[in-house]
């Protein structure tokens, strides 16, 4: 970790030194560094550094915001590993549990909600270190233990957390590519590729046909467009319209 980590050390009356042996605050600060490898320093401000958590609420913030970053990926994943037939199915999941107790066969996502329970946690640890920092009164905040509790807590169960989503889940994700391929050619916004070479009137008359009829758009279009066949396909093509 890069950077200077100040240490408020002072004596009874805060921040002044009385009733501290002469040099304990040096020699402390020596000590924590020694023990811990970091560049610790004596506050420039004791007063501040006493009255104030800044540092750990900003530190926190940042483990909420990994959090919430970390909530969007698990449930990206678990959701489109939904199915196998009724919901998205575009990834397979690792099936790392026997499965489920009321529906024999299907592989719950276990390890990406393990995840967003995690990150839950994190953020409620998170609001209880802001509602401590918050609670400082004049030159103390006597909030510190159940701030230090959460912070440490949060960092082990996120390092936890990714570590286990790392490797037993993220590793052995694969694309069902047969699924996707279905999906595409099922999706009637494919039909907006045809717009610029048909006009957006007879476009939109396709799509409206196709889920009428609940065939593809390119079924539709084939009667329908008066396109050729090589010229409708490079207009469909998703690998095209993605670029």
């Amino acid at each position: 970790m890069a950077g200077v980590y100040e240490l408020p050390l002072g004596g009874t009356a805060v921040g002044t030194g009385l009733n501290a042996p002469p040099g304990f605050a040096h020699a402390v600060i020596e000590e924590v560094s020694r023990r811990t490898g970091l560049p610790f320093i004596e506050a420039r401000n004791h007063f501040e550094a006493q009255a104030a958590r800044d540092a750990v609420i900003f530190l926190s913030g940042a483990l909420r915001t990994y959090a919430i970053a970390l909530t969007k990926i698990a449930n990206d994943i678990r959701w489109l590993g939904s199915g196998p037939r009724c919901g998205l199915g575009e990834l397979k999941l690792p099936e790392v549990q026997p499965g489920s107790s009321i529906m024999p066969g299907k592989v719950n996502p276990v390890i990406a909600e393990s995840v967003l329970m995690v990150c839950a946690q994190v953020i409620g640890y998170d609001s209880t270190i802001a509602w401590c920092g918050a609670a400082g009164n004049f030159e103390l905040n006597v909030m510190m233990p159940v701030m230090a509790y959460d912070l440490l807590a949060s960092e082990e169960l996120l390092a936890a957390a990714t570590r286990n989503f790392t490797e037993k889940l993220v590793e052995g994700l694969d694309a069902d590519r047969e699924r996707i391929a279905a999906l595409v050619e099922g999706s009637l916004t494919t039909g907006a590729a045809l717009a610029p070479e048909i006009g957006y009137d007879k476009a939109a008359a396709i799509v409206k046909e196709a889920y009428r009829s609940r065939r593809t758009v390119r079924e539709v279009a084939r009667e329908r467009s008066g396109l050729a066949e090589d010229r409708l396909n490079e207009a469909l093509d998703p690998v095209r319209q993605a670029g």
